[in-house]
């Protein structure tokens, strides 16, 4: 493979969303045949490909937890602008000043906002946390209506009363779908936060040099 070709200078993007679409493909044959075999035993009818993409089932399951990596990857970039830990490969310098921390130069090669300034360069500066919290705010969204579909298609099937959005935003059931995965996406960061301060993989960017000291901090 060419170092300068397109696959080898954009490899890594492409083979992380090829799993991603190979799983997602999976999840969702999965999650078909799991929820018609649900509907068989219930005596209903089994759904389609076509119509079991648009039921609550597939929406709710795809979207909670996109959502919880939003969160993740949200919080995670804005908490460590400030916090720090000691010896860690994912903190900033407990000392010294991070080139991150520089205040933003305009040269011919830096991005439009930098060169415009203003309201601009400030909404830039905080770009990449402000995307991670539009796209975590769109899965919530999408969570939420999917998991609204599914409870009352479960009504529905049991000749039951559906609910309201008003009332199901404060059901346990979809804060238990959200909090599943919240939490084990923060202990997954924290994971990596404390285990990179005495775990060494050498080659990878998120780790320390396999020579560095414990207490060191990159």
């Amino acid at each position: 493979m060419s170092e300068k070709g397109f696959l080898y200078r954009n490899s890594l993007s492409i083979v992380l969303i090829m799993m991603m679409l190979a799983c997602l493909t999976a999840q969702f044959f999965t999650g078909w045949n799991t929820h018609n075999a649900e509907l068989a035993e219930n005596g209903k009818a089994l759904l389609s490909i076509g119509e079991y993409i648009y039921s609550g089932h597939f929406i709710q399951a795809t979207f909670e937890n996109w959502e919880s990596e939003f969160l993740q990857m949200m919080l995670y970039i804005v908490l460590t602008v400030s916090l720090r830990q000691k010896g860690s490969s994912e903190s900033k310098s407990l000392e010294k000043e991070e080139d991150v921390d520089k205040d933003p130069v305009p040269h011919p090669n830096a991005p439009w906002p930098v060169k415009k300034g203003g309201i601009w360069l400030k909404l830039y500066q905080h770009s990449l946390s402000l995307a991670f919290g539009v796209l975590f705010l769109a899965s919530f969204s999408l969570h939420f209506y999917g998991s609204l579909k599914d409870f009352n298609e479960e009504q529905i099937a049991k000749n039951k009363p559906v609910t309201t959005a008003f009332h199901y935003i404060s059901d346990s059931r979809f804060w238990f779908e959200s909090f599943q995965n919240w939490q084990s996406e923060f202990l997954s960061v924290f994971s990596i936060v404390i285990l990179s301060i005495w775990l060494r993989e050498k080659g990878s960017p998120e780790s320390k040099p396999v020579d560095m000291a414990h207490e060191e901090t990159p």
